[in-house]
């Protein structure tokens, strides 16, 4: 199943892709926004992170104005790796480089058949990967990942006592 989500700079996009999605076929789990109103993106990027990063959803795609805010979002969850995407060329490169799971398009630039031409030639984003990830590309990303995550840790270990006693020790030593 995907899960997909837009806000209200995807809106229209995102009703499109449902439509095309419903005629071949493929399940989908609408996060909404549900019309055009203002909305935060950030709310629905976590909606179809979370999806996707439980497993809940194998795939998502996210829709805002740019693009750009969905995938930073998005990206902040375990095991999501969110691309966004402008042509056929750069999904398959995404797919297959960087074995993207959430597909994001800027609702402003994509026309529908551009998204439709990006779901199906360029990305195929309900199908299997085959095999195409660079093996050692993907254990370098998982690396890094492993390494921000041991980073976060160690910033949650150190206690508050520790902070304020460490700004104590600058300001004597500024004096």
């Amino acid at each position: 199943m995907i899960a997909i989500g837009a806000d209200h700079g995807g809106y229209k996009l995102k009703e499109e892709i449902k439509k095309y999605l419903d005629e071949i076929g493929i399940e989908f789990k609408d996060f909404g926004t549900n019309n055009e109103e203002r909305t935060d993106y950030p709310i629905y990027a976590k909606l179809v992170a979370e999806a996707v990063s439980k497993k809940e959803c194998e795939k998502g795609i996210l829709l805002c104005k740019s693009g750009c805010g969905m995938t930073i979002v998005a990206n902040k969850f375990k095991e999501v790796r969110a691309g966004l995407v402008k042509t056929e060329e750069e999904a398959r490169f995404a797919k297959a480089d960087d074995n993207i799971n959430i597909l994001v398009l800027a609702g402003r630039d994509t026309k529908t058949e551009d998204a439709i031409k990006i779901l199906t030639d360029g990305i195929e984003l309900y199908m299997p990967l085959e095999g195409l990830v660079n093996l050692e590309e993907e254990r370098k990303r998982l690396e890094v990942e492993k390494l921000r995550l041991e980073g976060e840790v160690a910033r949650c270990e150190k206690s508050p006592k520790k902070r304020k006693s460490e700004k104590k020790v600058r300001k004597k030593k500024t004096e």
